[in-house]
């Protein structure tokens, strides 16, 4: 009988401390937004200078405070980089994440590359150079506690002409060949179709103002006319950097040598822009 009695004194405890480990929950109980700075607010960006530190970007841990005590791990921060006067609003703004490091740098030829080809400021060798004003924040997380936001940093630069993400063709030329299209693919004896030549509007831009196309077929984009297959003389040509299932139809990634280009769902009358500059084609369709 004392058996029993104790058997059910001990379920009787185990089950009581059980229920107050499930009543223990970690709450957040606040924090200190990170303060940003640099060591720079003139940022100096010069060709030939790409190796150089542009800009250097530091800032103070948010200190999460938990029932548990303070956390200063596994803390991730969102870095924005925009121009001023977007608030961050920009679709073009620069955006990446950082794990638990409180400082990020940025060669001469990064800074630059992300203001030419994320953000977006015009820049190029026919167009002259201008002094930008940009603003950074800083924005941490650590999992559901809430976010916290840094103060707003400006800072100046005069971006250059950085490199195009891809070279753009060596014959100023450029067409589109596939089934998507009225010619179907090309061969190199064929004769250049007029309305699949696109026009050159800058270096690193060119654009076909309307061409019908078939919808869900495929295309390529080459700098020669016909001069896309294997068994062509020097072919080259210019294709999506997924494969083709996987692409977006609208307007994706390119590079030399990629996989064909998948035409949108619906046949009819589209606008393409090929970008050099930012590696990037895209598909307006027309009324």
């Amino acid at each position: 009988m004392k058996s029993i009695i104790r058997f059910t004194a001990f379920f009787i405890l185990t089950g009581i401390a059980a229920c107050k480990k499930v009543e223990n929950k970690i709450y957040f109980g606040g924090g200190t937004a990170p303060v940003v700075s640099a060591n720079t607010n003139a940022v100096r960006l010069e060709p030939g200078e790409e190796g150089n530190l542009a800009l250097r970007l530091n800032w103070t841990n948010p200190d999460y405070k938990f029932t548990t005590g303070t956390s200063s791990q596994d803390v991730n921060y969102t870095l924005e980089i925009d121009t001023l006067g977007a608030n961050f609003g920009s679709k073009n703004k620069y955006v990446t994440v950082i794990a638990k490091e409180l400082t990020k740098s940025f060669t001469v030829a990064e800074l630059n590359d992300i203001m030419g080809n994320t953000i977006l400021i015009p820049v190029g060798l026919s167009i002259p150079r201008k002094t930008y004003t940009f603003q950074v924040r800083i924005t941490s997380g650590i999992g559901s506690a809430v976010k916290l936001v840094s103060n707003v940093l400006t800072f100046t630069a005069r971006p250059f002409a950085p490199p195009p993400k891809v070279d753009p063709p060596a014959s100023n030329e450029l067409f589109i060949t596939g089934e998507a299209t009225p010619a179907n693919w090309m061969s190199g004896g064929d004769a250049p179709v007029a309305a699949q030549k696109f026009t050159k509007v800058s270096d690193t831009y060119y654009m076909l103002n309307s061409i019908r196309l078939n919808g869900g077929k495929e295309f390529l984009l080459v700098p020669r006319y016909g001069n896309w297959s294997a068994v062509s003389p020097d072919p080259e040509k210019y294709g999506s950097v997924k494969l083709t299932k996987d692409m977006n139809p609208f307007g994706d990634e390119f590079q030399r040598f990629g996989n064909n280009h998948k035409s949108p769902p619906e046949t009819g009358n589209y606008k393409i822009e090929v970008n050099f500059q930012t590696g990037k084609t895209t598909l307006t369709k027309l009324p």
